[in-house]
């Protein structure tokens, strides 16, 4: 026991002494792949039950933002867990980190009950506002039950791989996530359309397929991610510390939810091919957005662990380097979208008039892409630090105050005005942001001015951002 608590404190101070472009590139990859793949195997998910039936695919588009709910609870409550971890590993408290994690696992229960309950009274009355076709709507509340009462696999892996982050430790989410994806895709082929003697189940079986693979990740990450439960007092006061901090991160993944369904409803007046440029969009962004949401995924317990440590200086150079290179990924996906929209919408449709809308669309999108960089890393900064106001402000500037209305307010002049409400929206967002962040660091030099000199682990390089990290350690 004392063993393997001596390697997670060393892992966790690796996030405090290793260069961070070391940091980044050793963490980030495993984080990106396990992202890339999962983004594949949604789309492979929706090939092979579409070419089952049409009805079954929109069975799936239908229950798709329940999904996204569970994702955003699962995923927020792993990213508070996350970092109050890293802050407790900071300050070398590794008995209050294993209780974190503990709590994360109880509060993983607690909503998966809640959620699957609310989910047995509600599927019915959504699935008949969203859907017209009878075969569809049975379709959905067969995909719908499964994959929402089933759904206790994605809260356990949401807690428990974060548990492993939080220490450094990418290697172990990234095999979990290869492991359910592949199952899922695996299982997805058998049992929609049958092998041998078991009969096709259809849309079902893309369900029961989806559930396992998730419980196959989970179980690989609580191997050694799983914790002892706490004491209902010491479960409170944690719980209370971990929604503090994982607050913003859920607040935002449901915000994606809502401006989804919004965008939907504004599009549909125009036509159904509108709407289905605003989904392939989806689909096809999230391989130039990989990069940019791993990085971030990695920068929390950073970012986190440092703030404990009052290394303001370290927590700056994480910020710069992480705009440097996501901008860098960033352009490929500009690049792609200005020059060469056609050829990537083709690859889902050949409808001349989805590639028409289309085409323009994603140019004007795609000059969103490097402005996007900094509207949604600065969130991320104050979520890290404990400032859930403010990230979780930059996220409803950027959303309910710019794109959703924006959007709407656009759709009067035309349809290709309406996508002009993504740069606008990212563009005014960064700035809101930028001011947020300069104000930060002005709070950080002031803090150390009044501690009457350098604060422990405070450095010169608050002042002068671009000096190098071997300077900084010198000093």
């Amino acid at each position: 026991m004392s063993k393997n608590r001596t390697k997670i404190e060393n892992e966790a101070e690796f996030f405090g002494t290793e260069k961070v472009w070391k940091i980044l590139l050793k963490i980030s990859p495993p984080v990106m792949l396990s992202q890339l793949v999962m983004s594949m195997y949604n789309i492979v998910d929706s090939l092979f039950v579409g070419k089952y039936s049409g009805a079954g695919l929109t069975a799936l588009s239908v229950i798709y933002p329940l999904q996204l709910i569970i994702t955003a609870l699962a995923v927020g409550t792993g990213v508070g867990v996350n970092t109050y971890m890293s802050r407790m590993y900071a300050k070398g408290d590794v008995k209050k980190a294993n209780a974190t994690a503990g709590t994360g696992t109880m509060l993983a229960v607690i909503m998966w009950a809640v959620f699957a309950a609310i989910s047995v009274g509600i599927m019915r009355p959504y699935i008949n506002a969203m859907a017209n076709a009878p075969e569809a709507i049975e379709y959905a509340y067969q995909y719908g039950m499964v994959v929402c009462v089933g759904s206790l696999g994605t809260f356990l892996e949401g807690v428990w791989s974060k548990v492993h982050q939080s220490h450094g430790n990418m290697r172990v989410p990234m095999i979990a996530q290869l492991a359910g994806a592949g199952t899922n895709i695996l299982l997805d082929w058998i049992f929609i359309f049958g092998m041998g003697a078991l009969k096709p189940m259809g849309v079902l079986g893309a369900a029961i397929a989806t559930i396992i693979g998730q419980f196959i990740s989970a179980i690989i990450v609580g191997i050694k991610g799983s914790k002892k439960w706490q004491k209902p007092r010491e479960f409170a006061d944690c719980s209370k510390q971990i929604y503090k901090l994982g607050l913003p991160s859920i607040f935002m993944q449901m915000m994606f939810t809502v401006y989804i369904v919004v965008l939907n409803a504004i599009l549909t007046k125009f036509s159904d091919e509108a709407v289905q440029v605003l989904g392939l969009y989806y689909k096809l962004q999230t391989f130039f957005f990989i990069p940019l949401f791993g990085l971030q995924t990695c920068i929390v317990p950073v970012l986190s662990f440092n703030y404990a440590r009052k290394n303001y200086s370290r927590d700056i150079r994480i910020m710069n380097d992480t705009l440097i290179i996501s901008a860098v990924f960033m352009l490929l996906g500009v690049v792609c979208f200005e020059f060469f929209p056609k050829t990537f919408i083709g690859i889902f449709t050949k409808d001349a008039k989805t590639l028409e809308i289309g085409a323009t669309a994603f140019r004007i999108i795609g000059s969103s892409f490097i402005p996007a960089v900094f509207s949604l890393t600065f969130p991320v900064f104050f979520q890290a630090i404990g400032k859930s106001v403010q990230s979780i402000l930059l996220s409803v500037i950027r959303q309910f105050c710019g794109l959703m209305p924006l959007f709407y307010a656009f759709s009067f002049i035309g349809l290709d005005y309406t996508w002009i409400a993504f740069p606008v929206a990212e563009t005014v967002t960064t700035i809101i942001g930028f001011a947020m962040y300069i104000a930060q660091l002005k709070a950080w030099k002031k803090e150390q001015t009044l501690e009457g000199g350098v604060a422990p682990y405070f450095d010169e390089r608050l002042q002068n951002a671009t000096e190098t990290e071997e300077n900084a350690q010198n000093e």
